[in-house]
């Protein structure tokens, strides 16, 4: 997998430890707008925030058990 596909250009290169405790928006696709709003809802502020953000595993969790439902 080509990880620098999915963080901004200046976080290419960066080790994934690094990239834990990267803000936010170092991911493609998040702007600066977003992170403060991710911030000021969540107290989101880093990648690894975001990740471990319970109502993402919420989320994560529904969508994995709704493939085993019969």
């Amino acid at each position: 997998m080509n990880i620098n596909r999915a963080v901004m250009k200046e976080y290419e290169g960066k080790s994934f430890k690094d990239l834990v405790n990267a803000p936010v928006n170092a991911i493609a696709g998040v702007s600066d707008g977003d992170a403060e709003h991710l911030k000021a809802a969540f107290n989101v502020k880093t990648i690894k925030d975001l990740a471990t953000l319970k109502y993402v595993l919420w989320a994560q969790a529904i969508v994995n058990l709704a493939s085993t439902e019969e």
